[in-house]
């Protein structure tokens, strides 16, 4: 039985896959299981932030597997403390809690909030203010968190404690967040929501808010974190210090792993026994992710803007290009005479592979991609979007 058809009678049909197997990828090109090689203008969802094989990375997860694979966090893991002490360090944040997913980092974020707020101030001020059109998991509670309504489906009922304000809009933000509200959550850029940009004047008025009525300010960095933007976090562009920033996907550069990390307010907020993952802050994730941060280094953030502006400005020539929006590598354009579901069939036959987000192309490119992946990409674009 071939690999699709096995898939369709043994994996639950909770995705809607290409027509297309991979089997090996190097840098930013893919080969499928014909031999047909693209262009890797996705990156596994802002995942393989470094590109594939990136050897840095081949080489610091091998030699972890050869000592020990996982202990459990009953014990010790000088690779988990290697990479708390890296974060820390670049963010000034204070602690950091591991777990396996950017939705499991957001309901440690939630959890976090909650018990600052109760141990504070009691029972009564547990709201959480999301914004419309943000994604922030799959999970009940992060699922709820997320600001669509096309997400509030099917799995009732949802957990209570949650409201969404406008975004950019700061009178709404403030109207929702009551007496009652713990935290504020907020995307930088919306990624699933259409790759939207919020303005800076929003969250900076948004983090005074917060400090002066004792609201936490959650950052979900998922998406826009490790490199992402054109720094190491999105928050460090817009002049802010949230109280708890999350991120997972490209932070491991292949493998599962989401941070939570803390600031001085509620470092100390989570004891034992009142959080905790099996699997989070497993050697071998940790000790890729000690080998991504290393690659994340301030020249490559200069290389992403500069990257970026070469991508927008090819972008702004193509005559089915409507808009261009976003922020460093996380590029979203919305298309006139072609709608971006049909672009993206047509340039995954031609050799590049791109995403979506909502009715709009994404592209989320490897931040070390070379030049000439770009140009051959960006060639397949015009060819499409010309």
């Amino acid at each position: 039985m071939d690999v699709k058809t096995a898939d369709k009678y043994f994996i639950a049909n909770t995705y809607s896959r290409a027509d297309v197997v991979f089997v090996s990828g190097k840098g930013s090109v893919l080969t499928d299981d014909c031999g047909k090689e693209y262009i890797d203008f996705g990156s596994g969802i802002a995942v393989n932030v470094l590109g594939h094989s990136y050897a840095p990375w081949v080489q610091a997860v091998k030699a972890q597997t050869d000592k020990i694979a996982h202990t459990s966090n009953l014990y010790f893991s000088e690779p988990c403390v290697r990479l708390a002490e890296k974060l820390n360090e670049r963010t000034g944040m204070k602690k950091v809690f591991f777990s396996n997913s950017g939705a499991e980092a957001n309901e440690c974020a939630i959890k976090c909030a909650r018990k600052y707020s109760f141990d504070k101030y009691g029972v009564g001020r547990g709201k959480i203010v999301t914004l419309k059109g943000s994604f922030h998991g799959r999970t009940l509670a992060t699922l709820t968190a997320t600001g669509q309504d096309v997400f509030h489906n099917y799995f009732f009922p949802f957990p209570a404690g949650f409201d969404y304000a406008e975004p950019n809009d700061f009178d709404d933000l403030k109207q929702k967040a009551d007496k009652e509200t713990c935290a504020v959550m907020i995307e930088l850029v919306q990624g699933e929501g259409g790759v939207m940009a919020l303005n800076h004047d929003f969250v900076r008025k948004t983090e005074e808010f917060c400090r002066e009525n004792d609201i936490l300010l959650i950052v979900d960095e998922v998406q826009t974190g490790n490199g992402r933007t054109g720094s190491l976090y999105a928050y460090m562009q817009y002049g802010i210090k949230p109280d708890i920033v999350t991120t997972a996907k490209g932070l491991a550069g292949g493998l599962p792993l989401g941070a939570t990390m803390m600031w001085d307010k509620c470092e100390n907020t989570l004891s034992a026994g009142t959080h905790g993952s099996t699997f989070g802050g497993n050697p071998v994730a940790c000790a890729g992710a000690c080998a991504v941060l290393d690659g994340l280094t301030d020249s490559l953030m200069e290389s992403v803007k500069e990257k970026a502006a070469e991508i927008n400005n090819a972008l702004s020539k193509m005559k089915k290009v409507k808009s261009v929006s976003g922020m460093g590598l996380m590029i979203g354009i919305e298309t006139q005479g072609i709608s971006a579901a049909d672009a993206v069939k047509e340039f995954r036959e031609k050799g590049l592979i791109v995403l979506t987000a909502k009715n709009k192309i994404r592209l989320l490119p490897a931040l070390n991609i070379s030049r000439e992946n770009i140009e051959t990409g960006l060639k397949i674009m015009s060819e499409v979007l010309k």
